[in-house]
């Protein structure tokens, strides 16, 4: 089974796939481009999954899996890419997700992102949010500036992930990657112990609890970079989302060290080129200066918008405005971006 299982893998990267998933009752499932494409016609039978399962998940953790109904981990084929898997139980089956990971990192180049994030990576503390939903490429832009870093900087680096994704070399700078569950118990474990390891920068691969946001907030005081990912669609819901997380007794102070600590916030999505052979990010950047430290602190964050439109000399620019960009220059299409567009109408409906 682990040969099936490795051609399928290698089809997918050969096909340039993000994804590859494995559910019982139908074939192998690619997403290429962002679409969803079968591969192949044979139906994957539950005792196949099980089976591809057991190949990926070491034997000393498959009851483990068992207990908790799903599993975080990678898989590697040599020589061609890695791979982050979740393993998971559905309908008494088993399925498989499988998000491919190129074994080179892309530069910030390579990714067409903006110039700014150069400056960023070059800032000696703070904190540094790349948000954006399930699948839009937060990981690979990170990777980017951590390699940017590697190249340009010598920096103790940190990082914590679930799993590891992309694998960095050691370069100018020293470059110590843990993954949760297997290098350490939890993301707020992880990082309590990261400042105890003499870190210049921290990547946090999810800010996912209180926890984990209170003590990054922390480590950026204390005079670290601190690098993290959140689930949300724009700069100002990203910086609602943190504060809203904490209790409302503390809400005051978070906004107080948020204003201070917040280098800035990259948000982004990914959209079909124009000529379908690949995929390119609309960003969105929001530069912490003091007329947007002042908006945090006297809960104005509503407002920030205004200024990310008007201070594009800064670095700072809207979704939106990125998305237009793309469009006239015919990187991508009206149709790619459609129904983003029906879903930012709707949100603004709600507001």
């Amino acid at each position: 089974m682990k040969n099936k299982l490795d051609q399928l893998l290698r089809a997918g990267y050969e096909v340039k796939a993000s994804d590859v998933h494995l559910t019982a009752g139908v074939p192998p499932i690619m997403r290429i481009n962002g679409d969803l494409k079968r591969y192949g016609k044979e139906k994957l039978l539950p005792k196949d999954i099980e089976a591809m399962a057991k190949v990926i998940i070491p034997e000393h953790l498959w009851n483990d899996f068992r207990e908790k109904g799903e599993f975080d981990l990678s898989y590697t084929l040599p020589g061609i890419s890695r791979f982050r898997v979740n393993v998971y139980h559905q309908r008494n089956s088993i399925a498989i997700a499988l998000r491919i990971v190129p074994t080179k990192v892309p530069s910030l180049d390579e990714l067409n992102l903006p110039p700014i994030l150069k400056k960023i990576v070059e800032k000696p503390q703070g904190l540094v949010l790349v948000t954006g939903p399930t699948g839009s490429g937060k990981s690979t832009t990170l990777a980017a500036m951590i390699d940017y870093m590697n190249k340009i900087m010598a920096k103790h680096v940190i990082t914590l992930e679930d799993p590891i994704e992309y694998l960095h070399r050691h370069g100018n700078c020293i470059i110590d990657q843990r993954e949760v569950g297997i290098d350490t118990k939890s993301f707020a474990n992880g990082l309590r112990a990261a400042l105890r390891q003499d870190p210049d920068v921290i990547l946090v691969g999810e800010l996912r609890d209180l926890e984990t946001i209170q003590t990054a907030i922390t480590a950026a005081e204390t005079g670290h970079l601190v690098y993290a990912t959140l689930h949300t669609s724009s700069a100002p819901t990203t910086i609602d989302r943190i504060i809203d997380i904490f209790p409302p007794f503390q809400q005051d102070q978070i906004r107080i060290q948020l204003a201070s600590v917040l280098v800035g916030v990259i948000s982004q999505r990914l959209f079909p080129t124009a000529d379908r052979k690949g995929r390119i990010a609309a960003t969105e950047i929001l530069i912490n200066n003091p007329a947007v430290a002042n908006l945090i602190r006297n809960e104005k964050v509503h407002q920030i918008m205004n200024i990310m439109q008007t201070s594009r000399a800064q670095g700072m620019h809207t979704l939106e405005t990125s998305i237009t960009s793309l469009l006239q220059s015919g990187v991508i299409s009206n149709e790619a971006v459609q129904a983003y567009l029906q879903e930012k109408v709707l949100e603004d409906g709600k507001v």
